[in-house]
């Protein structure tokens, strides 16, 4: 049986942490968190749509600073590089910028403000994550105006892409988010097509997992060899509140095997409660980091709430 705070059962029990992020007055979000990262030492950067583009806390929730502003137009990914870098990409801009935690550009693909055609094929048209290979290859899902994944080269040269607009094996309806295991394959959060492609290295489809709706957010816990699915729920008047499909956070084994579900509710305002959880990222203890895209998906409801949340963390119970 669930315990009141408590969400999942068995080996995966997570209490909510109600009011986690803990944000200066006049420095609340008041918009959606799109991604989430964790760095060495457990620090949480919040890639979000508000004022301040990157927040910065510590495992406690204390706010330590912000950046990004006036460079990222549209928060969507991150990826937390092993070197403590991030890979955050911008769907708005059409870009990818590799940056250092305390936001000093390194590198950007993509020219800024300036998409590919709409289904061109061609990077990026409204790309929507990042993942690194053990090789240091980078993989990014080209997402809402295209329907592919480009595969570059650690020194930033286009190797391949693949997939096209579709439904069968190899091809994508919204590539929304994207990892990568020790091993070099690719895992493909296909949104709309309701479901997670798997690929090697070099594009070739080996597998689909299909028992889940909409999934958005991705992260692997490499050492554990766990996938943590955001599944962001029904998106049409008709199904919004439909039981049984969201939004909730889902956990897999490599295999596709799903291990837990935790959210079992409707769309909802209480802690445990999600709204549409987008980015999702684990710390070295197991705790989980939900950013949701509350402010979008709540507008389709009606008028915003006050201090509607956007970020959730779930503390694994031991």
């Amino acid at each position: 049986m669930t315990m009141p705070g408590i969400l999942g059962t068995g080996a995966y029990r997570y209490a909510v942490v109600d009011g986690w992020a803990k944000l200066p007055p006049g420095r609340e979000f008041n918009a959606d968190v799109a991604a989430v990262g964790v760095d060495a030492q457990d620090r949480v950067y919040a890639f979000n749509r508000g004022q301040h583009p990157m927040v910065v806390f510590d495992r406690d929730g204390n706010f330590l600073r912000s950046w990004g502003e006036g460079v990222f137009r549209r928060a969507h990914g991150v990826h937390m590089a092993p070197d403590d870098t991030l890979w955050l990409t911008d769907d708005g801009d059409h870009t990818v910028r590799h940056c250092t935690l305390d936001g000093k550009v390194l590198r950007t693909l993509g020219v800024p403000g300036a998409p590919k055609p709409y289904m061109s094929g061609e990077p990026f048209h409204r790309c929507t994550h990042t993942a690194l290979s053990p090789q240091g290859d980078l993989y990014v899902s080209d997402g809402y105006g295209n329907a592919r994944v480009h595969h570059y080269s650690p020194a930033g040269r286009l190797l391949r892409s693949w997939g096209e607009p579709g439904t069968d094996p190899g091809q994508f309806n919204i590539p929304h988010n994207i990892c990568c295991d020790a091993e070099g394959w690719v895992y493909v959060a296909d949104r709309e097509n309701h479901r997670i492609q798997v690929f090697d290295g070099h594009g070739k489809y080996e597998t689909q997992w299909t028992n889940m709706h909409r999934p958005s957010g991705l992260f692997l816990e490499r050492a554990a060899g766990r996938f943590y699915v955001g599944e962001i729920g029904g998106g049409l008047g008709v199904n919004i509140d439909m039981p049984n499909i969201g939004p909730r956070v889902s956990i897999y084994s490599r295999e596709g095997e799903r291990l837990a579900r935790l959210g079992e509710r409707p769309a909802g305002l209480e802690p445990g409660q999600f709204i549409s959880p987008h980015g999702l990222a684990v710390d070295s203890r197991g705790d989980i980091y939900v950013g949701e895209v509350s402010f979008t998906n709540w507008g389709r409801r009606g008028p915003v709430p006050p201090g509607l949340r956007s970020l959730q963390k779930l503390v694994k119970v031991r």
